[in-house]
């Protein structure tokens, strides 16, 4: 179930009411006249089944309740209510499959924004696996996966080419491709510096490396990987499942074989530094290809599962 909490000006107040109790799915309504100061009206609460959810917050849009207004969404984890089973009973469809569109929107564009957080995770990242690469460690690999943010800027792109947002996608493009640009530049200055300090030299990153040498050696196993990664994200994203979020990000090479292009390229080994980027394209790829692919299929699946109103 969602929780929804709306501020609606008092002459659309009953529209909301009215188009509420109409949406099946729906339970618990309370209206608090006047108490909303900011902006001001009526407070009007309800919950909803998640699989009529986006119906519902969509015809609060078209309502213009969120330029006049406010419209408030938040999950619950648990509601002991006979009222909010019969709810969710008599709402079409099954709530893990149903996408909420405006909360996919808004989760993407703030995972793809360009910040400071955002940079410093992935240079982080990429200078962890930079030292996976050397080392030949692929613990290091692991974590370097797992702290990488580069699906959150993916996932916009797909949400973006789906919803036909170009805002949304030129932002996510932009993090990604300077997030990815600042993390090699500034891994490959942390590899002069560790060389310097005798603790990376190219004698190790020219050895066979038995852990970590499929990352600068991609192949069709790459893309089939990247792919898979890319549904399972999505669906992770669009199902709420954030566990399994964590279980895509260490699943491909992506932060991994940036860092690999870095050193690589700062011990002039290139033919390794043009494999890691490759592999890094292919990855990006796969998992951008796949991420559209799932969120059309869900739209289209959505909406057979859905009966005509």
């Amino acid at each position: 179930m969602l929780h929804l909490r709306l501020i609606t000006p008092a002459d659309r107040t009953d529209d909301v009411v009215r188009l509420i109790e109409k949406t099946v799915g729906t339970a618990h309504l309370v209206v608090l006249p006047g108490a909303a100061r900011d902006p001001a009206g009526d407070v009007v609460m309800c919950d909803v089944a998640r699989e009529a959810g986006d119906e519902l917050i969509r015809a609060l849009k078209v309502l213009d309740l969120d330029r006049t207004g406010s419209i408030s969404v938040e999950g619950i984890d648990l509601s002991l209510s006979d009222r909010a089973d019969e709810a969710e009973a008599e709402a079409p469809g099954e709530g893990a499959d149903a996408v909420l569109w405006e909360g996919l929107t808004e989760a993407t564009h703030e995972e793809s924004t360009l910040s400071v957080t955002y940079i410093a995770f992935i240079t982080l990242a990429t200078m962890i696996a930079a030292c996976g690469v050397v080392l030949d460690n692929a613990i290091l690999i692991v974590g370097a996966m797992a702290v990488g943010p580069e699906f959150g800027p993916l996932a916009g792109i797909c949400t973006a080419l789906v919803r036909r947002r170009p805002r949304l996608a030129v932002r996510s493009l932009t993090a990604l491709l300077a997030g990815f640009a600042v993390a090699i530049l500034v891994t490959v200055g942390f590899t002069y510096l560790m060389d310097g300090l005798g603790l990376f030299t190219k004698v190790q990153l020219e050895a066979e490396r038995p852990n970590t040498n499929f990352i600068y050696r991609p192949d069709a196993f790459s893309f089939v990987v990247a792919v898979l990664a890319g549904i399972a994200g999505i669906l992770s994203l669009t199902s709420a499942k954030s566990g399994a979020l964590v279980g895509v990000a260490i699943s491909v090479t992506t932060v991994p074989a940036a860092a690999n292009a870095a050193v690589a390229f700062a011990f002039t080994e290139y033919r390794q530094a043009w494999g890691s980027t490759e592999q890094l394209l292919l990855n990006l790829l796969g998992i951008a290809l796949a991420g559209t692919s799932t969120l059309v299929a869900q739209k289209l699946l959505w909406k057979r599962e859905r009966p005509p109103a």
